[in-house]
């Protein structure tokens, strides 16, 4: 098939996943060129480092220029999650030290962009290499766009889940979370690769994926969801304070903090976006022990002062 063809089927959708995932993340969005980064990781860094840390395992093993059935399943199954789960999760050992990266759903939206870019490019390979036909390459198309790229969407936003529970957790949950959650990336690669390289267990490949989109899925709604609670709780503080008006939480907390109307339309955006990042730079401030508590009390008082000023005057022009 034609290389472009074969580009766009790789492009095209990658970004309508990512676009979704950061659209449901609708309390306190990543910035774009943050997330693009990530993908960018993802597409160019970890494949880079991922095939070359599976050549160093075959060199290794003595599987170099081996033609064998055993030996491609051996790198497919055991290498390929080893190697490209630790490309993919090292990005985020370095972006998870920013102050954009403070929560779980932080952790899974980054985490999804840098698997969506390993991804694209991953299929953009097996597009040109072996769809030989229309038909063959059709199929591909389908199967790694619905399931493999997903696969590495979820693998790799798991790690991220898991880096961001450990950055506000204790020593030892610092400690052995990241593990944990590099260990369940490479199981969930290892477990799809393993399935569909039998033809008697390439079904169960795609019922363990469906599967698995479900329950990521699932557990990034959960994570919205408390983030709503996050915002409840945080600003009835304020509100008891004297600074939100109270009817205020309950449309701050929902979509209806999208309609027009319940406030000036003149602030609304502004006057939403901090009190949310006053609501979420409470929370973390309750939850660090370390120098970053400075951090985020000097956020509070800042978004403080945005909301105040935003709610007396009206006035106040904010870039």
């Amino acid at each position: 098939m034609p290389v472009l063809a074969s580009l766009l089927a790789a492009f095209i959708p990658m970004l309508i996943y990512l676009v979704l995932i950061w659209w449901m993340d609708k309390y306190d969005r990543e910035p774009i060129l943050f997330l693009f980064i990530h993908f960018l990781w993802g597409a160019l860094g970890a494949v880079i480092i991922g095939i070359s840390g599976s050549m160093i395992l075959a060199a290794f093993t003595g599987l170099v220029g081996a033609e064998s059935k055993s030996s491609s399943l051996i790198q497919t199954i055991f290498f390929a999650p080893f190697s490209e789960e630790i490309a993919k999760g090292l990005f985020l050992l370095y972006s998870i030290n920013s102050k954009k990266f403070d929560n779980i759903t932080d952790g899974i939206v980054y985490g999804a962009a840098i698997g969506l870019g390993f991804g694209m490019t991953e299929n953009f390979i097996y597009f040109l290499t072996y769809g030989d036909s229309f038909s063959s390459w059709i199929q591909l198309v389908l199967i790694r766009s619905l399931f493999s790229a997903v696969m590495h969407c979820i693998s790799t936003a798991t790690f991220g889940a898991f880096l961001a529970i450990a950055k506000f957790s204790s020593p030892i949950g610092q400690s052995t979370l990241p593990f944990a959650g590099l260990m369940l990336a490479m199981l969930i690669h290892f477990l799809w690769n393993a399935a569909i390289s039998f033809e008697t267990t390439f079904f169960y490949g795609f019922i363990f994926m469906i599967f698995l989109a479900l329950i990521f899925f699932f557990v990034f709604r959960l994570s919205i969801k408390n983030e709503k609670n996050i915002v409840e709780h945080e600003l009835l503080e304020e509100s008891n304070d004297g600074l939100i008006p109270e009817e205020h939480i309950r449309i701050l907390s929902s979509h209806l903090r999208f309609r027009k109307g319940w406030i000036d339309e003149r602030i609304r955006k502004l006057y939403t976006r901090y009190a949310i990042r006053l609501a979420f730079s409470k929370n973390q401030f309750r939850k660090v022990k370390d120098v970053s508590k400075n951090y985020y009390a000097l956020e509070i008082e800042k978004n403080r002062q945005v909301v105040r000023s935003l709610l007396t005057t009206n006035t106040l022009q904010i870039k």
